[in-house]
Formats: structure tokens, sequence, C-alpha cells
């Protein structure tokens, strides 16, 4: 069992699409203009990312195991 690394991979996938998200400005600048209220926007798109990819990372490492299996004898 590898906490650890399971949940540095977590909190990266969110990162990462945080950082992706940042796009936008880039494509629709009018929109999401940091200093005319695009920032809330641009907040919105950026927590919408990370749950999208903090999913899409739990779909693909489920649990810091390994496998669908859960041992409860060494509690």
């Amino acid at each position: 069992m590898n906490w650890k690394l399971w949940g540095r991979g977590l909190i990266a996938a969110a990162i990462n699409t945080i950082a992706s998200s940042v796009v936008v400005i880039i494509v629709d600048p009018t929109t999401f203009n940091l200093f005319q209220g695009g920032a809330t926007k641009l907040g919105q798109v950026a927590l919408v990312s990370a749950i999208l990819g903090a999913a899409l990372y739990l779909k693909e490492h489920p649990d810091p195991w390994g496998d669908s299996t859960v041992n409860t004898a060494g509690r």
C-alpha cells in the first residue's frame, strides 16, 4: 500500500488539468479577461477541469493497493 505515491498522483492530475485550463485565456480572451471579471469564469473552468482530472486518475488508479481487494485482516 503506497498512499503517498497514490496521493501525489491524484494531486498532480488535478494540478495538470488546472494548468491546462489556462489555455481558455488564449482561446477566448474577451470572456476570460483576468481584469474584467473573467477571473471568476476562469476559476470555474479550472475547478471543473480539476474535478475531471481527478476522476480520470481515480478511474485508472482506483486504490493504492493496486487491485480491487482490501485486506482488513491485519487491522
